[in-house]
């Protein structure tokens, strides 16, 4: 893994700069001009229990970034969507999306990178790669966990969040392949606590960044996507 504190050369700090500039711009136009209807439902759903966030997890546990490190209430967040006459089974999905996240990624949003800086393919546990995303943060992140439908990130340090998520599939009483996105995090810096908890911006823009996510998945599936993705919001102040 890259030391944090190793200094960029100049070169590279200019061309980071620039990218961040650039996405944010295409970020935030691409949010006003497309935006994503999504159906939210943050009264409807219980958060349940969280994971196990003192639970031994694959790799080095002293690079990861857990819940009790970072600022402000724990998140519950969900996006999800349904298809049916899928030509790709759940498992299927997964698989796909694992072979190369990017497939299915919002790329001018995130894009899935090792922490060489190659495209991210072939993920399984225990490998760490980088999420990156526009404006003054990336997302560090290895994968703790793999089934035959599910895989799940935790956050490295560094990264805007502090928790965990899980991308998963399943189906329904109906028959209707689900793919869902859940997480639960804290904000992992004060700016980042700022523009999600205090002003709603990161927030804005991580649904619009997962529910296009959704959307690409189920196009892939080769199905028929039954509606536009759903969300749910639950905030849980942290215990002291």
């Amino acid at each position: 893994m890259v030391a944090a504190d190793r200094p960029l050369p100049a070169h590279s700090t200019v061309r980071r700069v620039a990218r961040w500039c650039l996405d944010m711009a295409t970020t935030l136009l691409r949010y006003a001009a497309q935006r994503i209807p999504t159906y939210r439902r943050d009264r409807e759903e219980s958060p349940g229990e969280p994971p196990d966030f003192d639970r031994e997890l694959p790799g080095d546990p002293a690079t990861l970034q857990r819940p009790r490190e970072g600022i402000g209430p724990l998140f519950h967040r969900s996006y999800w969507v349904y298809v049916t006459d899928e030509s790709l089974r759940g498992d299927q999905l997964i698989s796909y999306i694992l072979a190369e996240p990017n497939q299915v990624a919002p790329t001018e949003m995130a894009s899935f990178e090792t922490m060489g800086g190659q495209p991210a393919r072939n993920l399984d546990v225990g490998n760490e790669l980088i999420v990156r995303l526009p404006g003054p943060w990336n997302g560090p992140v290895r994968v703790i966990d793999r089934t035959p439908t599910s895989f799940r990130f935790a956050t490295l340090q560094g990264h805007m969040e502090a928790g965990e998520i899980e991308f998963r599939t399943s189906t329904d009483d109906r028959g209707f392949l689900e793919f869902r996105i859940e997480s639960w995090a804290r904000s992992g810096d004060p700016l980042f606590h700022l523009l999600y908890g205090r002003l709603l911006i990161g927030r804005e823009l991580q649904q619009h960044m997962w529910a296009q996510f959704c959307r690409r998945v189920a196009a892939v599936s080769g199905g028929v996507r039954m509606s536009n993705p759903a969300s749910s919001t639950q905030r849980l102040e942290p215990t002291p």
